[in-house]
Formats: C-alpha cells, sequence, structure tokens
C-alpha cells in the first residue's frame, strides 16, 4: 500500500511516500493530504517543496513523511476528519496523533510542529498535543478520544435529521435499519446517513459518544432521539415528523426507492424528480456536507453554508444509479449539482459566478 515517489518527479524525494493506506507503526510520521486541484499543494506546488524541504532537513531519520491524496484515500481523509488541503497529520511512533495543523498559510507553525514532533522521545508515548478533528490548530493537550468526539459531534450535525445505520438507504444490511428508513420515508422526512460498517471507529465509538449500544441510531439536530423501537413509540403517538419535531418533505429517501422498485425508465425519472423536489435547495454531491469527497463538492458546500443556506444534500458515491440517471435527467454532465424549487441552477462555476454578482443569496432565499 506504499509506493515510492518516482525519482524522476519535480521536487520529489525519497524522503516522502506516497501513502494508500494506514500509515506503518513503530517510527514517528507526518501525513501531508493533498488534492490535485489544489495548486499549492500539489507536485511542485508551493506547499510541497515545503515538505521536501523538512523532510531533507532538521529531522533526521526520526520522522517519515507521507503525501496523501485525500480523494483518492478517502478512508484516511475521513479517519483523520480532513476537510480542507492541505492538512498535516502528526503521528508519535504508535500512531497517535500528536498534533495537526490544517491549511498552509503558516509555515512557521507547521515547521515548529514538525521541530517539536522530532524531538519527542519514546517510541509509545502518550499525545501530548493534538488538535481537534474540526480543523482548529491548538497546542493544548487532546486525546485519541477527544479527536474522535469532535468528528462524532461533526457526523451527528450533518443533516438536520441523521440516521446512523448499517448499509444504505437503498441497500439496507440490516432488518432494523431497513424498517427504520421505511419509517422515516413513510413521514415524508428528508434525512442523511452513515454506514457505521464502512467506519469502524465511528461505529465503536458512537456507542460511548451516545451511550447507546445498537443500531441504527436517529439523531436531529445533533441530539440523539433513539433506536428503531423509540421510533416505533413515537410513531404510534403520532406523526412522526411531528413527534421529531421536523419538517415533512416532499419525497424522503424510502419513497423514491420504492418508486425505483417498480422497475422501468419512468420509474426512475419518478424518483429523480422527487429526489431533485426533496428540499427547496437540494444539492447533488460527492460525499456528506460533513466530509465532501471531493474538491469541488467541498467548495459548493462551504458557499452554502456561508449563505445560511437551508439545504439537503444527496451523497452520488452511494448510488450509482441516481449518479449517472441524473446526468441525463438535467442534460448536465458533472457534480455537483445544485437545485432550486426542482429546478437545476447548475454547478460549482454557475454557483460562484452568482455569488460574485451577488444573485445567489435572492435565490436561496427565495
Amino acid at each position: 500500500k506504499i509506493r515510492r515517489v518516482p525519482p524522476c518527479l519535480p521536487f520529489a524525494t525519497m524522503a516522502v511516500t506516497d501513502l494508500t493506506g494506514t500509515p506503518p507503526a513503530g517510527k514517528k510520521a507526518v501525513l501531508f493530504f493533498w488534492a490535485s486541484w489544489h495548486a499549492e499543494s500539489a507536485p511542485r506546488g508551493a506547499i510541497d517543496r515545503v515538505v521536501n524541504t523538512l523532510a531533507t532537513t532538521g529531522t533526521g531519520d526520526d520522522v517519515d513523511f507521507y503525501r496523501v491524496e485525500a480523494e483518492a484515500v478517502p478512508d484516511l481523509s475521513l479517519k483523520y476528519a480532513v476537510t480542507v488541503v492541505p492538512t498535516f497529520i502528526l503521528l508519535d511512533a504508535a500512531g497517535n496523533i500528536v498534533d495537526r495543523v490544517d491549511g498552509g498559510d503558516d509555515v512557521p507553525r507547521l515547521t515548529q510542529a514538525v521541530s517539536a514532533l522530532a524531538s519527542r522521545s519514546g517510541a509509545a508515548s502518550a499525545p501530548t498535543a493534538a488538535a481537534s478533528a474540526s480543523g482548529a490548530t491548538t497546542s493544548a493537550a487532546a486525546s485519541p478520544e477527544d479527536v474522535l468526539n469532535a468528528r462524532l459531534k461533526s457526523l451527528t450535525n450533518s443533516s438536520p435529521v441523521m440516521l446512523f445505520m448499517k448499509g444504505v438507504p437503498t441497500a439496507p444490511r440490516c432488518g432494523f435499519s431497513r424498517q427504520a428508513i421505511e419509517m422515516l420515508s413513510g413521514a415524508k422526512i428528508a434525512f442523511g446517513t452513515f454506514d457505521i460498517l464502512t467506519d469502524e471507529d465511528v461505529r465503536q465509538g458512537l456507542k460511548k459518544y451516545s451511550d447507546w449500544p445498537t443500531y441504527p441510531q436517529l439523531y436531529v439536530n445533533g441530539d440523539l432521539m433513539g433506536g428503531l423501537d423509540i421510533m416505533k413509540e413515537m410513531a404510534e403517538e403520532g406523526d412522526l415528523a411531528e413527534q421529531l419535531g421536523v419538517e415533512k418533505s416532499d419525497a424522503g429517501i424510502g419513497a423514491a426507492t420504492s418508486a425505483d422498485a417498480n422497475g422501468g425508465e419512468g420509474s426512475l425519472d419518478d424518483r429523480l424528480k422527487k429526489l431533485v423536489n426533496r428540499h427547496r435547495v437540494m444539492l447533488f454531491m460527492k460525499g456528506l456536507p460533513s466530509a465532501p469527497r471531493c474538491g469541488f463538492s467541498r467548495q459548493i458546500v462551504e458557499m452554502l453554508d456561508e449563505e445560511g443556506a437551508s439545504y439537503d444534500s444527496f451523497n452520488i458515491l452511494e448510488d450509482e444509479e441516481v449518479r449517472q440517471g441524473l446526468k441525463a435527467y438535467s442534460d448536465w454532465p458533472t457534480y455537483p449539482q445544485l437545485y432550486v424549487d426542482g429546478d437545476l441552477v447548475g454547478g460549482l462555476d454557475i454557483v460562484k459566478e452568482m455569488k460574485e454578482n451577488d444573485d445567489l443569496t435572492d435565490l436561496l432565499q427565495g
């Protein structure tokens, strides 16, 4: 899972290694997350040259440097809660996070952090300085549990209604998760999901974080509502949306899925029509707003958040049929795609242009 950077690549040295999996244990390491669309962190960019300089001067053989392409290795990006590039994760020899630097604006800060890491002694010492997974750098002590809890807080707040389940809405991996999807969809509640089978840290950590031992788990505005039994009790007492204190949408994920289950070309169009109308402002993107899986999706999420917009999203990486079908449905070949009132606005370039012309606020506020 480790590939050496070819010597012919400008500014690359054998001191920096491309990483596509978990870094080897037993030695201190710096993980440098970069993206091809970010010129400064990409090969030959200014930040890339800084990293090569740090890797070849001042650290001796005590620290290994790894280059991680954030979007090509999403598991590592999620594990370390990477939401911007460049991001630098500093690990001790036991693999614990001892510091992190988000962004490349503060080179002295990065240099100091690397120097401090190199001077640390003890192969299995506990972390003494860590930055939170929210992205803020700090010299205060923080444990790996604090970093994980920050990530869990971000995930539980990534959608107003958030379901942690086994599988995805179109393919639940257990009966309880399937029933939860059916209940939310039947109540016409828009919701986001996270497949706990894809991330063992989240799967185990959320049990302790929420003091709830089983799945699925339902959250509303970041607060735990409970599991399937609680959802059933609430539904028996009245309308589930009213019990949860959320608004109904024109179509839930489950409603769209059942339309697709009928088969045929028309059913896919019906499903896509319901999805683009699931919320007044609907974003089809790669990943979740809390964890975008491509730079374009990240940028459009940032713009919507800056506007304070209320919006829902759909992760097209979880549903290949929607991913391909929406291109033909909207006659738009790329992602992300933004819809308002069921109509396609466009992709990142269009949204950027509208923001620069001060048209985006009026569009989102309606």
